[in-house]
């Protein structure tokens, strides 16, 4: 299962560290996923969701 929301797709993003002295190295921004059950397809499972989906209100809790 790969880390991203099932409602919008949100995943893992790319970016750089900067230093001080302005060095730059790769770094990930990691999306804010929580496993919650929802009700997906008629079932009761257990899915990554992303915050913003849940304050929205995007899905139906189980």
């Amino acid at each position: 299962m790969s880390y991203k929301c099932i409602i919008c797709g949100k995943k893992n993003m790319s970016g750089n560290n900067v230093s001080h002295s302005n060095r730059k190295t790769k770094r990930q921004f990691k999306a804010n996923l929580q496993k919650i059950n929802i009700l997906f397809e008629g079932n009761k499972q257990k899915k990554l969701v992303c915050t913003s989906c849940i304050k929205a209100k995007k899905i139906q809790k189980a």
